[in-house]
């Protein structure tokens, strides 16, 4: 079955985001953009006239003539319009952040796609509302395993910005058992499975093993990086008897800062 062009609205006050979609479309004849505009004001009166059946929404819109400065308005004013149809929503932001993460899918939302996510392109998230499209009723099983693992990647970036920071190498062993600790101690909240024990399922190494490598590595790093730095980067108390973290204390440290990074 053969199905028709997909009507889309645009809801963006970058003028470069905004360009790269129209020329996108210029290549493809599965989309139609029946709207642009930067005002989520605007936006609702397009789909009131247009009904499109994809929006996509930034989530910040800061520089916005005649609408809000953010859109999660736009949200809950759709809901209003008891239409009688359902359109796909893709919000698109720069925020990452758990709590908007859950308002944006509770008022509605299909999926969040993060601008700078090194993925993220027009041609991406028209890809994206083409699969949700096709996809539909069934779509959101594969559309959560695409966040959780976008969400993996962004976890993953935050933990090694955070470890270059302080100083630890790449190179080193312990470096690789802090990261994939701070990650399942995100991942797995509430989980009772000690960290220990679940590095050593993955590696295949002696619980005293792991321990030492990490131990190894944040040595590393209070040793070589230069005092102000770790000041700066590592805000937590340290022991003033051994004036290093111990293993637990460095990685709840960096699950708590992270978590609130995110």
């Amino acid at each position: 079955m053969i199905m028709k062009t997909m009507k889309i609205l645009i809801i963006e006050d970058d003028k470069n985001d905004c360009n790269n979609f129209i020329n996108s479309v210029k290549n493809r004849k599965d989309v139609e953009i029946v709207g642009i505009t930067d005002s989520d004001v605007e936006g609702l009166k397009y789909v009131k006239l247009k009904h499109p059946e994809g929006i996509i929404l930034d989530l910040e819109l800061n520089n916005s003539i005649s609408g809000n400065t953010d859109s999660l308005g736009f949200l809950s004013e759709i809901k209003k319009l008891n239409l009688n149809y359902e359109p796909i929503i893709i919000v698109t932001t720069h925020i990452h952040s758990k709590r908007i993460y859950d308002i944006v899918h509770k008022n509605g939302a299909d999926i969040i796609l993060y601008k700078n996510h090194p993925r993220y392109s027009a041609d991406y998230v028209l890809n994206k509302m083409m699969t949700l499209r096709e996809t539909e009723p069934q779509r959101t099983i594969e559309v959560l395993k695409e966040e959780l693992k976008d969400n993996k990647e962004r976890i993953l970036d935050c933990i090694a910005r955070e470890l270059d920071l302080i100083g630890i190498p790449s190179k080193m062993v312990g470096r690789k058992y802090i990261q994939d600790a701070i990650l399942y101690l995100i991942e797995n909240k509430g989980d009772n499975t000690n960290v220990i024990r679940y590095l050593t399922s993955i590696y295949k190494k002696s619980g005293n093993t792991i321990t030492n490598g990490i131990q190894n590595a944040i040595i590393h790093a209070w040793n070589k990086t230069a005092v102000d730095d770790l000041l700066e980067y590592y805000t937590a108390r340290v022991n003033p008897e051994t004036g290093i973290p111990t293993p637990m204390e460095f990685l709840y440290y960096y699950v708590d800062k992270i978590e609130r990074e995110l």
